[in-house]
């Protein structure tokens, strides 16, 4: 079942290299997160609040995003889940005391599609209620279990407003009974990729609907270089970006989810080189040699992505087609 919300005509393919993840009871990281340069912050209401500090987090988090300066940042709340008693009220709470100020919702622990309908529809009463532009708001859906997984594809589906799957390893690893206490490192015992499946299940789920992965933490903050381990591994299958628990792990995602300046100038010059060859002075070719390669329009679709990639994340080109000699 899809929700009927109407979509809005609006970017749901953002930059999401870094997702910088933010206590909504704390008004200092509050504070700090503002200026750091991660192309997504969410701002948690789960598992990063005590349930003592939910009720006065929200009013926290509203106060921040009407009067912090998010420039440049996609601005994402993370709720409660559909099984505590705190999700409606999260959602009433912050979307209407901020929703001008605010991209999308991220919800947790999704199991089956209905769970991102209820959402959907909540978030349209809410718009209509406050004149707000509707199906605006996007939806952020987070795999942390066994179920969830199993029916990835039909929550991908499951509404206009979804914009990404996210992976949550550490719920996830305690669903299935895996042998490891360190988040997103390989269990011992297993000597192959214990994550693989998962990742790829995510990945082709959200790419038949054009949505994007997103990889989650990985905790030990201070492990930079295992972080950037871990985040190849997602990075190498296609994944668009990553979590990040702290401000030293930012960089190294926005590194790792942006091409090389060689990858990003290569992309570029097979682009023009396609135009170039399929157009009326390059001969109306289907292919041709760009230096020792062919290329062909499957050429064309790999360059995109790259530099689609290269271009969201900011990157000048370093090279310049130069038509061949006759």
């Amino acid at each position: 079942m899809t929700a009927s919300s109407t979509p809005a005509p609006v970017n749901r393919l953002r930059p999401r290299r870094s997702c910088l993840a933010v206590p909504g009871s704390n008004p200092r990281f509050l504070e700090k997160a503002q200026g750091l340069p991660a192309d997504m912050v969410f701002l948690d209401l789960e598992d990063a609040c005590a349930p003592l500090a939910k009720e006065g987090a929200r009013h926290t988090i509203v106060e921040a995003l009407n009067t912090g300066d998010w420039s440049g940042k996609t601005r994402v709340v993370r709720v409660n889940d559909w099984t505590t008693q705190w999700t409606y009220r999260d959602v009433i709470t912050v979307v209407e005391g901020a929703g001008p100020n605010l991209d999308c919702i991220m919800l947790p622990k999704v199991q089956d599609a209905q769970q991102v309908v209820a959402l959907d529809l909540l978030l349209t009463q809410i718009e209509r209620t406050m004149g707000f532009e509707q199906g605006r708001i996007g939806i952020e859906a987070q795999i942390e279990n066994a179920k969830g997984l199993v029916n990835v594809d039909d929550i991908a589906a499951a509404s206009p407003r979804l914009e990404t799957i996210v992976f949550g390893p550490a719920d996830f690893m305690a669903s299935i009974n895996m042998k490891s206490l360190v988040v997103g490192e390989q269990p011992p015992g297993y000597p192959a990729d214990a994550y693989h499946y998962i990742l790829m299940r995510i990945l082709m789920a959200a790419r038949a609907h054009d949505l994007q992965a997103i990889d989650g933490p990985y905790l030990q903050i201070r492990n930079v270089e295992g972080y950037k381990e871990v985040a190849r591994r997602a990075a190498a299958l296609g994944f668009d970006g990553k979590w990040v628990l702290h401000p030293g792990q930012v960089e190294a995602a926005n590194e790792v989810f942006s091409p090389s300046q060689e990858d990003y100038d290569h992309a570029e010059l097979i682009l023009d080189a396609y135009d170039y060859c399929t157009s009326e002075a390059g001969g109306k070719k289907g292919s041709a040699m760009l230096g020792d390669e062919m290329i062909d329009e499957a050429s064309r679709k790999m360059a995109l992505v790259v530099a689609g990639k290269g271009r969201a994340a900011g990157m000048t080109r370093t090279s310049k087609f130069e038509i061949p000699e006759a």
